[in-house]
């Protein structure tokens, strides 16, 4: 392969690692359809939300780490890695959130909260939290889709068609997690504007994995840096959905509206997966 044809691949791979991220944004872009104090519409998408982060943790994020430690260190020091590294992500968010607190202070909800009735019950929900909910949530995204540009990069260049296929099924895959960072900003802050670029933005850590990739790939990545993160994730998204996006789900709505999201958003990320199985 002379050098002209390499740079039109490497091209290419970043090219397709952009639009994969960015698709982040289409999701984020269903809050223009949204009326504002809805809470059962928050109730099911933030239990979406939840469905999205812990599906993808267990099915995806703790699997690829549990295959890469494994080949690294054997199945017994690779199992421990892992259980290790997903723990670790939960503890650093138990530390985050340590230093950024709820506002639990009555007085402090009442003034900068929203009221919304359901039934007999009133449901005060400081927006700062539920912005930190967001805030969060678009954290653990950025640090998933890092990763994933590298794999985008790493496909294209093996094989422009199959990146093609691969950046698709990102692709695809990234539109929910848009909508599990956008809802959450959009209901603290009442701007759709920075409820889109919030979900906008956090795409762009996927091209910024294909250029590391190009820059340092064979030198620093390896199977092991690849696990202790993904298995980091994992434990982040977890402690995300269980602490802060179910019980807010819960709190705006009934329970069954929370649990029919985490199953449509269990459902959604099953199908892309399914999809990007078939591409593969």
């Amino acid at each position: 392969m002379d050098h002209a044809m390499i740079g039109n691949h490497v091209l290419l791979a970043i090219a397709l690692s952009m639009l994969a991220g960015l698709s982040t944004g289409i999701g984020g872009l269903a809050v223009l359809f949204l009326k504002k104090t809805n809470p059962a519409v928050l109730s099911v998408m933030l239990g979406f939300s939840a469905g999205i982060m812990v599906y993808v943790s267990f099915t995806e994020l703790y699997q690829e780490a549990l295959s890469n430690l494994c080949a690294v260190h054997g199945p017994t020091a690779g199992r421990i890695l892992t259980v290790l590294a997903f723990f670790f992500g939960i503890t650093l968010m138990a530390f985050i959130n340590e230093f950024i607190p709820e506002p639990n202070r009555p007085h402090s909800v009442q003034k900068t909260g929203t009221v919304f009735r359901h039934g007999a019950g009133n449901f005060v929900r400081g927006k700062s939290r539920l912005l930190r909910t967001g805030i969060f949530t678009a954290l653990a995204v950025t640090i998933h889709n890092f990763p994933e540009g590298i794999a985008s990069y790493a496909s294209a260049m093996k094989s422009p068609l199959f990146g093609i296929s691969v950046a698709l099924a990102i692709a695809i895959h990234n539109i929910p997690e848009g909508i599990a960072i956008s809802m959450p900003v959009y209901y603290a802050t009442g701007s759709k504007a920075k409820a889109f670029i919030w979900s906008l933005l956090s795409g762009l850590s996927e091209p910024l994995g294909a250029i590391a990739a190009l820059l340092v790939l064979g030198r620093f990545i390896s199977d092991n840096v690849f696990g202790i993160i993904f298995g980091a994730v994992a434990g982040i998204m977890v402690y995300i959905s269980i602490d802060e996006l179910l019980p807010a789900s819960r709190e705006y709505g009934k329970p069954r509206l929370s649990i029919l999201g985490l199953m449509l958003g269990m459902a959604v990320m099953a199908i892309s997966a399914i999809i990007i199985f078939y591409k593969a």
